[in-house]
Order: C-alpha cells, then sequence, then structure tokens
C-alpha cells in the first residue's frame, strides 16, 4: 500500500450533528478510495453525485462505480462557473432527484469546488426539507473554506449568495491528490482564502505562510496539507461558537464585502472568488490603515503576501456610488448601515460600522472608474 504524503482528521462539533473533516491524499491509492471513505457516511440506499463537466471527466467513473456496488447510484453534471450558481441550476438538482423517485433517504455527494458544494447543499437543505449530503471538495478553496461549516446557497443577479440555508454535511473529505490537477489560478484563489485565516486570527500563520508559499504554490501536497488543516480547525472553532453567523463567525468574510462587489459588478466567474477576495482583502486593509490601526508597513505586508501567492491586488474600476450600492446588498448590512470587517492589527478582527464614510469613500475611489 502507498503511504499518503499527508493524512489528518478532525471534527466540526454544530447544533444538529458533529461530522468529520478527513484532510488525505491516501484516496489516490486502491486501498482507500474516494468511495471507501465517503461510504460509511450515506444513509440509505440512494445516492446523487452533483458535479461539473470539468470535475466528471476526471474523477466521476471511479466514484459512481464503487459506490453502485452498494448503492443505487445517479449523477447531475452542471455546466462549470460561478455564473451557474443560479435557481436553473439548482432545478436541474430536482429534476434529477425527481426523476429518479429519490425520497428522503437518498445523500447528495457534492463532488467538485465551492460552486457545486453550495449549490448541493442547498438542494439537500430544501430537497423534501433536508436530507443528507457529503462533500468532496476538490478545489484548494472549497478545501479551506465553502465546504466546511454548512453556509449553502446560490447567487442572485443583484447580490452574491444571497439565497440559501444553512445545512451541514455528514462528512467532509479534502482529498488534496485533486489538487494536482487545478489549474494554477485556482490554486491562487484557494490561497487568498489561507491568507484570510491568518490575517484575522493568527500572525504566526501569516509568518509560516511567507516561508512555505513557495512550496505551496509549487503543489507540495504535506505542506498544502497542512495549511488545510490549520484553516479547517480554524473555521471548525469558529462554526461551534456561531453555526449561524450571528456573531464571530462574520469575521471569516474579512474582505468579502469589498471582493462580492467586483464579482458582481464585473459578472461572475469574470474574477474568481479567491482573486475578488484578495483585492478586497487589501481594501479593507487599507480603509484599516487609514482609520489608524494597521500601520503602513502591515499594509506592504499584505500586499506582499497576495503577491506572493499571484493574486491581483488591486480592484476594476468600480465608480464608488455604484460600489456602495452593491454593499448595501450585503449581508452585513444592519438598520440600513454598512458594517465591515476591519484589522485592528494582524491576527485581530472586528466586525464594525464605526468607520468614517469618507474614508470609506476614499479606498473606494482609489480604482474607481
Amino acid at each position: 500500500m502507498v503511504m499518503p504524503t499527508f493524512h489528518d482528521s478532525l471534527i466540526v462539533h454544530t447544533q444538529g450533528h458533529d461530522y468529520p473533516i478527513v484532510i488525505t491524499e491516501q484516496s489516490t491509492t486502491e486501498h482507500s478510495s474516494m468511495a471507501k471513505q465517503v461510504a460509511p457516511y450515506i444513509s440509505g440506499r440512494q445516492v446523487l453525485i452533483v458535479t461539473n463537466d470539468t470535475v466528471a471527466p476526471l474523477y466521476l467513473a471511479a466514484l459512481e462505480d464503487e459506490l453502485a456496488e452498494q448503492f443505487t447510484v445517479k449523477v447531475c453534471v452542471l455546466p462549470d462557473g460561478e455564473q451557474y450558481k443560479n435557481q436553473a441550476s439548482i432545478d436541474q438538482i430536482y429534476d434529477a432527484l425527481m426523476t429518479e423517485h429519490f425520497n428522503r433517504d437518498v445523500t447528495l455527494i457534492a463532488l467538485g469546488g465551492g460552486v457545486i458544494g453550495d449549490m448541493t447543499g442547498f438542494a439537500a437543505a430544501s430537497f423534501m426539507r433536508g436530507v443528507n449530503f457529503i462533500q468532496i471538495p476538490t478545489t484548494l478553496l472549497s478545501q479551506v473554506d465553502s465546504s466546511v461549516g454548512g453556509k449553502t446557497g446560490i447567487n442572485h443577479p443583484q447580490g452574491k449568495n444571497m439565497i440559501g440555508a444553512f445545512w451541514q454535511p455528514q462528512m467532509v473529505l479534502a482529498d488534496m491528490s485533486t489538487l494536482k490537477t487545478l489549474p494554477a489560478r485556482e490554486l491562487s484563489a484557494g490561497v487568498a482564502e489561507i491568507i484570510k485565516y491568518a490575517l484575522i486570527m493568527d500572525e504566526s500563520f501569516l509568518t509560516w505562510l511567507e516561508a512555505n508559499l513557495p512550496a505551496m504554490m509549487a503543489l507540495d501536497l504535506a505542506v498544502l496539507g497542512e495549511a488545510v488543516k490549520r484553516c479547517c480547525q480554524y473555521k471548525a472553532d469558529v462554526v461551534a461558537q456561531d453555526e449561524r453567523e450571528s456573531g464571530v463567525r462574520a469575521l471569516l468574510n474579512f474582505g468579502h464585502t469589498f471582493g462580492h462587489v467586483i464579482e458582481t459588478h464585473e459578472g461572475y466567474g469574470n474574477w474568481l472568488h479567491g482573486e475578488a477576495v484578495a483585492a478586497g482583502m487589501l481594501q479593507a486593509a487599507e480603509l484599516s490603515q487609514k482609520i489608524g490601526w494597521l500601520t503602513d508597513d502591515e499594509v506592504v505586508r499584505i500586499k506582499r503576501v497576495l503577491e506572493l501567492a499571484n493574486l491581483p491586488v488591486i480592484p476594476p474600476a468600480i465608480d464608488v456610488e455604484t460600489a456602495l450600492d452593491l454593499m448595501g446588498h450585503d449581508k452585513k448590512v444592519k438598520y440600513g448601515q454598512i458594517r465591515l470587517i476591519l484589522l485592528k492589527s494582524i491576527g485581530d478582527a472586528v466586525l464594525t460600522n464605526e468607520f468614517d464614510d469618507q474614508l470609506l469613500n476614499e479606498v473606494l475611489s482609489k480604482h474607481s472608474a
């Protein structure tokens, strides 16, 4: 048996149930396939695998064939891309379930990146008022962030992730070997979310990243596995405290309010989520510096680490009025006031509306149309 480069696991504690995150490269060996690892978490005999037309040719056949030895397995293959994270795609999942007369005993398996995971989870949350699902994230971004914690949903033309539900998976299988087929741009997009955890929670992790980013970008799976585990543990700890994002969990959206403006304005899929978050994190850091929290050197440090991961640090040109209007649709808006996650220092994030609107305008106008 070939020993994995990396194998570890942790438990996410939620109000409804606890579930494991398995982080491994072991699924590449004949003795420990994806199917063998997820099978114990399938309830009932019915399985619907939801994937997309990019991931399907890589991993679907083996997973489907092996599971078919024990279960009734059907497949729903969706088009790839953030622009398809919408109601039409959800209806395709519903259609597949209804056509097969699947019932509440079905388990949905999300095989793909964050878009597939979010949509499969939302379909699972809403089909027959809730059925089980399993996450097999195949991108770095989904492994470190979107597959963990039960946030599911789809986009609306006026705002990202505006329609959805909190619905926890039965387990998450992060197979590091899938990163070998990940385009470099997608790898960088995932690193953006890893950097986010360091900026909001742990300056020592940022120091670790500065030393290890070259190995990560060169696809050192052991180093990537360690980064994925640390991020999943950070998120698991937060989810255990605040499953439905009423408090501390909102801090995980650092850079996202600015980033969602970019994604919505530019058209879903033109900027990858991690790319938009990267530019958004630097904008949030610039506002934090203008308030007097971050130093100039800290902003430079943040910019440097983003550039080391080949991430964009300059947002597209968007006029201030348009950006503010898009920010008004953000889920963190409360009593009509925009609230942002900002940094008091690296590793210390806060959700606040206590900033001068003029300073926000200055940050937005820096790259405005």
